[in-house]
């Protein structure tokens, strides 16, 4: 996202492979995979989106690994001529987009490795969203890890006091007595769990993941959306650059976000709805509100996922042996089973 939150990151060397040439698709190929891509989408059950810095760069915050990114830039003692502040940026047509698709219940889960909050902006629920490496609007407790929704970017990154309280009741009026930080990981932090371990149940049991604008480089991010390829599901890409994952993609499409975004809603027959306020959660919420807004993944949001993995995914192996059994092509599975096993 911007360049104050990367150089408020410690020093790091291995930032991975910088300005590699971006691809373009023609036209004509990028509106033939679209269709091919919408018609995955319709025959889906559970869909799942990954997403990257890419997605964020139409609202005017840079990327990091592109010909213009921010460490590509760095490497070479310059900046990225756009840096539009956290607080001022509002979600792309990607973003709102995607908050449609999953109110229309066709994308179940977003997993999202960008910090700027635009996710959050556009109204996306939080059992819909999955922060792995955190959230500029977004504040937690150091004690009960209570998280909370704040109206300004933090001004701070790598999980630091931001010097104000808790702001979870316990009981009685008492309010826990826990210090509040901001969400941002620094280099090597640990992912916060609840998140991660929604997005890899998510990313198993979807039939369909989509990644979007992300080379996929950073782990475990960039290996969640094969989590499906072991129970059968597809995988597909879109980005400008080559990805880390492209050998095992179902389908690539090269071209900006945003245009395949446009096209793919366009050929779904659906409409790309506004940025409003009224839905955006920074707006009406934050540090200073009298009742806080809390951002915290529910219980009961991460046994539900798990019941779906004990449903399309435990014991997904035995299934399609006796499937392949039934249909007398047994003697297929045992190659089928060491190409899923190595993903």
């Amino acid at each position: 996202m911007s360049c104050n939150y990367a150089e408020g990151l410690s020093e790091y060397e291995n930032k991975g492979v910088l300005g590699v040439p971006e691809i373009f698709d023609s036209p004509e190929v990028v509106d033939e995979k679209c269709e091919k891509l919408c018609e995955m989408i319709k025959n889906s059950r559970h869909v799942v989106v990954h997403t990257g810095a890419g997605i964020s760069t139409s609202a005017g915050i840079p990327d990091f690994r592109s010909p213009k990114g921010v460490w590509t830039l760095e490497k070479i003692g310059e900046k990225p001529s756009m840096n539009i502040s956290f607080d001022e940026a509002v979600p792309t047509k990607t973003h709102l987009a995607l908050k449609f698709l999953v109110d229309k219940e066709m994308i179940r889960y977003i997993v999202s490795q960008n910090i700027d909050g635009l996710h959050l902006k556009s109204g996306v629920p939080r059992k819909n969203l999955a922060e792995l490496h955190g959230n500029m609007f977004v504040e937690q407790c150091n004690i009960c890890g209570c998280q909370f929704v704040r109206s300004k970017a933090t001004s701070s990154v790598g999980q630091k006091l931001l010097g104000q309280n808790c702001k979870r009741i316990i009981a009685r009026g008492r309010s826990c007595r826990g210090k509040l930080t901001d969400t941002i990981l620094d280099w090597e932090a640990n992912l916060p769990e609840n998140d991660l371990e929604m997005s890899d149940y998510h990313s198993s049991v979807a039939d369909l993941n989509i990644c979007l604008g992300s080379t996929l480089q950073i782990v475990p991010s960039g290996n969640l959306p094969l989590r499906c390829k072991k129970y059968g599901g597809k995988v597909v890409i879109i980005n400008l650059q080559p990805t880390k994952q492209d050998k095992k993609a179902d389908l690539i499409i090269h071209t900006y976000v945003d245009l395949a975004i446009e096209k793919i809603m366009k050929k779904l027959g659906l409409e790309i709805p506004e940025y409003s306020k009224e839905t955006d959660p920074t707006k009406f919420g934050g540090e200073d509100n009298i009742i806080p807004i809390p951002w915290d993944i529910e219980k009961e949001d991460l046994t539900e996922v798990k019941e779906l993995y004990d449903i399309y995914c435990k014991n997904f192996q035995k299934k399609k042996r006796k499937l392949l059994q039934k249909n007398g092509k047994n003697k297929n599975f045992k190659e089928d089973e060491d190409e899923n096993s190595s993903v």
